[in-house]
């Protein structure tokens, strides 16, 4: 019987986006996501309620149905993709949406093998 060993990569130095838009941008978001670096992206999808969603933003009625967009990246990264998804999202005009990260302490995925060298050995460079 052959006995397989798991190995497991912790990251240590990343950072979760989450991103809160209206129903249909989250496509827009995450492209603009992916050109800045990031790798991959969860949607999920929300109800909003606010003042906004009861009086309106200006008089237009704003739609309760949001987008949740998580996207995990390297601390490294974070400030660049932040500052694309924000500007894809729109979220400098009222009543769009809203954008928050969090540091986290680690986290753990599957990296292919030849990724982890490239990454191993960028750190012995450094």
């Amino acid at each position: 019987m052959k006995t397989v060993r798991h190995q497991m990569v912790v990251l240590t130095d990343v950072s979760l986006i989450t991103c809160i838009v209206q129903r249909g941008m989250a496509d827009k978001v995450i492209k603009a996501a992916y050109r800045a670096g990031a790798q991959g992206a969860t949607v999920s999808f929300a109800r909003g309620m606010g003042v906004r969603e009861r009086l309106g933003v200006l008089g237009v009625a704003v739609n309760v149905e949001k987008e949740v967009i998580r996207i995990v990246v390297s601390s490294e990264q974070v400030d660049r993709v932040f500052d694309a998804m924000y500007l894809a999202g729109q979220l400098d005009t009222p009543g769009m949406g809203i954008m928050y990260t969090n540091r986290l302490e680690k986290a753990a995925t599957y990296i292919p093998p030849e990724l982890m060298q490239r990454i191993e050995e960028k750190n012995a460079t450094v």
